[in-house]
């Protein structure tokens, strides 16, 4: 391979690379900020000049390709001194704002005008002021004065979203970004701007002012919006979730996600309607009880029927654990009429993420045995088996019953029991005759399989009551570097729910059915132990970015 030498340090390139691109790829950070790996270069913010041997003149390192033998000085007298003053240019008009910005902490300005710039301004006269609090579209807030015209938001638009729909307009020290006449920046995928906008110029109208990156958790996970399953950082304060960003996969979500995915994912989360206890009805109301009642009259319930008058409803929106645990429950009583709820919406989808399925494990549920028309029971025969009252008992865990037919309401009526484990209220919730509060993605551990078979982590970010420093199986090391992090983390109101696998294996004990989980990296163990898809697989190999899942091993059709 060819090489170039860097600040004295020779590395190797690929061909067609940059010398910004060749310096990244090993560790050699040179400021920039209109540049950015999945966007086109445009090569006018000027931030990264370097000092190239045998040239006349600074280069920008984002355009310049690399070349074998090439010598580049990052560090040189004079390629500082032009970083210096391109610096003390960008600062000129930009506002002195830094305390009330909401991408304080997060700023590529505030950053390189610590250790790029020279410290102090030599400018005296009056600042050019511009248009603030510009509404841009139905997500997105624009200060005109901090923008550094980078391009970035505009590049984005046209070719990542495929929505041209944002433009520089004027001139000069008075050019800004505006939508083109009668257009608003709606795309689905608006919110990403926020992200790559290096200052605080456009900002995220849902989390705007809400709190500072120092005062958050970040918690690495993924989106439950589609099947895509894009990665994300989970953002918390005082045990509340505020806001999610996507996170790097090249195999998943690039440096993407959709609004959709980021605004209303989370929202059941911190919810009013979120499922506070354990209930059991009594007189035809429901009744708080204590979990091991709960799991007592579940399990004395089940017995009271035979295998082919229970169904069990397993759910595309539960992690494989908790679908795996509900498989063996099924297995362990002997039931075979088992289900899923598919969630389609046909169309909604489009070719950069966005997936017809809104869910985040429909394929992960089918792997673990939970999957429509499994054992050739479908939920037409479960509606028909209920109405014909040879289906008297069903368990159905995080997904809503009566969303599957207009009519269901009166079909379910005729159950004459009804296990629930759900995380929020809902119509099946209300006519339950057991109810679990059960935790949400965001308070678990656990994996889902996205759409393109690829296996990936979840990780909890908001705790539950009964969380110790255990974390339910989190890694302690995150909570470590951060020290005092962890107690803050643990501020706020907590829910006092379960994994739906905990649930599931503490009714089992009740029924016989043996079984040694302390921790859902053991339920994992276990599921990778017997289902082929998963085989040699622990949650240290998916890591972060995931583990695409033998092609050849997929069932048809799944």
């Amino acid at each position: 391979m060819p090489k170039i030498i860097i600040d004295t340090k020779e590395i190797e390139f690929k061909p067609g690379q940059t010398i910004i691109e060749a310096a990244r790829e090993n560790g050699i950070e040179i400021p920039h900020f209109c540049w950015h790996p999945s966007l086109s270069v445009s090569g006018n913010c000027r931030v990264c000049l370097v000092e190239v041997e045998k040239m006349p003149k600074l280069v920008i390192a984002c355009s310049t390709l690399a070349a074998d033998g090439m010598v580049v000085n990052t560090r040189s007298e004079k390629t500082l001194s032009a970083r210096k003053a391109v610096m003390e240019f960008i600062l000129i008009n930009h506002p002195l704002d830094c305390p009330i910005c909401d991408e304080a902490g997060e700023c590529k300005l505030q950053d390189y005008a610590y250790s790029h710039s020279i410290g102090e301004s030599r400018f005296v006269e009056e600042k050019t002021s511009n248009i603030k609090r510009t509404e841009l579209g139905p997500r997105i807030m624009f200060d005109a004065e901090r923008c550094i015209s980078c391009s970035r938001c505009i590049r984005f638009s046209d070719e990542i979203a495929k929505s041209n729909q944002l433009t520089f307009t004027k001139r000069g020290d008075r050019v800004t970004i505006s939508t083109f006449p009668g257009e608003s920046f709606d795309n689905p995928y608006s919110m990403n701007t926020v992200d790559i906008c290096p200052v605080g110029a456009l900002t995220n109208k849902d989390f705007r002012f809400k709190a500072r990156v120092w005062e958050m958790s970040a918690t690495k996970s993924i989106c439950t919006g589609c099947s895509r399953g894009c990665n994300i950082d989970i953002w918390v304060r005082n045990n509340k979730i505020l806001r999610l960003t996507p996170r790097h996969n090249e195999k998943v979500n690039s440096y993407w996600m959709c609004d959709n995915g980021r605004v209303n994912s989370f929202k059941n989360v911190n919810a009013e309607d979120r499922i506070d206890a354990v209930y059991i009805r009594k007189e035809g109301f429901l009744q708080p009880v204590t979990w091991e009642e709960g799991f007592k009259e579940a399990a004395a319930s089940l017995k009271k029927y035979k295998p082919n008058e229970i169904a069990f409803i397993g759910s595309p929106y539960a992690s494989n654990e908790d679908n795996f645990m509900l498989a063996k429950l099924a297995k362990a009583l002997g039931v075979l009429n088992i289900s899923l709820i598919p969630h389609t919406v046909e169309g909604d989808c489009d070719d950069i993420l966005i997936n017809e399925d809104k869910t985040p494990n429909t394929k992960g549920a089918c792997l673990t045995g939970i999957r429509p028309n499994c054992n050739g029971f479908s939920l037409n025969q479960l509606a028909d088996g209920i109405k014909n009252k040879k289906i008297k008992a069903v368990y159905i865990i995080e997904d809503d019953l009566y969303s599957i037919a207009v009519d269901n309401e009166r079909i379910f009526a005729h159950l004459e029991l009804l296990i629930v484990n759900a995380v929020n209220r809902n119509k099946t919730t209300l006519s339950a005759d057991i109810l679990f509060p059960a935790s949400s993605f965001a308070e678990k551990q656990g994996t889902f399989v996205n759409c393109d078979g690829v296996v990936q982590r979840i990780r909890p970010a908001v705790a539950t009551r009964g969380m110790d420093r255990a974390l339910d199986g989190m890694e302690m090391s995150r909570w470590d570097k951060f020290g005092t992090k962890f107690d803050r983390w643990l501020q706020g109101d907590k829910i006092d729910a379960k994994p739906s696998w905990k649930i599931l294996a503490h009714i089992g004990e009740f029924l016989g059915l043996k079984t040694k989980y302390e921790m859902a990296e053991n339920v994992f163990s276990e599921l990778a132990s017997v289902i082929k898809e998963f085989d040699k697989l622990n949650y240290d190999k998916i890591g972060d970015e995931g583990v695409r899942l033998n092609a050849e091993k997929h069932p048809a059709g799944v």
